[in-house]
């Protein structure tokens, strides 16, 4: 979209995957080229690239970037160095069930040309990874036309982390909405959570918006509940880094207050996320594994340490909001309304209203 540069890319001698370092973001937009397989899992893990979607997209772009590094070895040598490449990088971070669905996906792929010569098998990678990359993409406008039909003309909308462009290959998944409504010519205005503590909100959200034009206004995380109470939101749009078959929504830690808060006043509270992030394999959110990232993350801002030393602390990266919570969810094939079930032998069900459910 206009104004916002692609957060994942593929590097100008395209086999190698180039991303917006989102450490830097607001004080330095900057790239990196990955190449190798230590590249790609250290900047998924140390979130320089972030946001389910993207990690699925970069992940399966560095297992292609990674296998046409190997095309010298024997096919033998090939598959074993493949397979410990896909295990690494789908575990680079365990909660976003879109990395492990894209490398899953080219292993498959690899799996049924497994006959060709390493040079080739490599060369049919990088073609499946952009596959995976452009449908990411048309995705998000998907969710984008789709959500679009939950915000009339002068939507103020709460959201929490960063779930747009910087998030995927297109232009985002909570954001989508928003942007879409506002190419149709309708006043859309945002209220972006700091997201404590690593700052997506204050640091990627206000960025980005900023650079799409988009009114944006940045709020501590502790007053979500009272500004819903007040009703500063018509609606709560959020991502999601999970889904499980029941419905419930793993997301970016400080989500499920919102939700309880958004309930408790009556504000819509909608979901929008791409078909890979349900995890029909997941019965409910308690079977979700939630990342602990380093406690030392808590103890400081801008690198400066503001806790005493010794302190203890927790840091889960994600919390879990039950489906009970959630008014809709916006996926790329429409919007789906509640009691859902995302199980295996369950049939879709997607209703695209065109005003908001109650």
């Amino acid at each position: 979209m206009s104004g916002i540069p692609r957060a994942v890319t593929w590097g100008h001698d395209g086999t190698s995957v180039r991303i917006i370092d989102q450490r830097a973001l607001p004080q330095a937009l900057r790239y990196l080229e990955l190449r190798t397989l230590d590249e790609v899992v250290d900047a998924i893990r140390t979130l320089a690239v972030r946001g389910a979607p993207a990690i699925g997209v970069a992940g399966a772009m560095g297992l292609a970037a990674v296998a046409t590094s190997h095309v010298a070895l024997t096919p033998r040598e090939f598959a074993v160095a493949l397979d410990d490449a896909a295990r690494r990088i789908a575990a680079a971070r365990p909660t976003a069930v879109n990395l492990p669905w894209a490398i899953a996906r080219l292993r498959r792929r690899a799996a049924t040309e497994g006959h060709l010569e390493p040079v080739h098998l490599a060369a049919v990678l990088l073609d499946e990874a952009e596959r995976l990359r452009a449908e990411d993409e048309a995705m998000c406008a998907r969710i984008g036309t789709y959500g679009a039909r939950l915000l009339n003309d002068g939507a103020r909308v709460m959201t929490h982390c960063n779930a747009g462009a910087l998030a995927t290959a297109g232009i985002g998944t909570a954001l989508a909405p928003v942007y879409a409504a506002r190419d149709a010519g309708r006043h859309v205005e945002v209220l972006a959570t700091e997201t404590r503590p690593l700052w997506q909100g204050a640091r990627l959200t206000m960025w980005e918006l900023s650079q799409a034009g988009v009114p944006c206004t940045l709020i501590a995380d502790g007053a979500a509940a009272s500004l819903l109470r007040g009703g500063a939101a018509d609606c709560v749009l959020v991502g999601a880094d999970r889904i499980a078959a029941n419905g419930d929504v793993a997301n970016k830690i400080g989500t499920y207050p919102i939700a309880l808060a958004a309930h408790a006043h009556h504000v819509p509270f909608y979901v929008a996320a791409p078909a890979s992030t349900i995890d029909p394999a997941t019965p409910t959110g308690a079977d979700i594994d939630i990342e602990e990232r380093d406690a030392d993350e808590l103890m400081s801002v801008a690198g400066a340490r503001h806790v005493v030393v010794g302190a203890r602390g927790r840091n889960p990266a994600f919390d879990v909001t039950p489906a009970s919570l959630v008014t809709a969810i916006v996926t790329d094939a429409g919007i789906v309304l509640p009691p859902y079930d995302f199980s295996a032998s369950a049939p879709p069900r997607t209703a695209p209203p065109h005003t908001p459910p109650a």
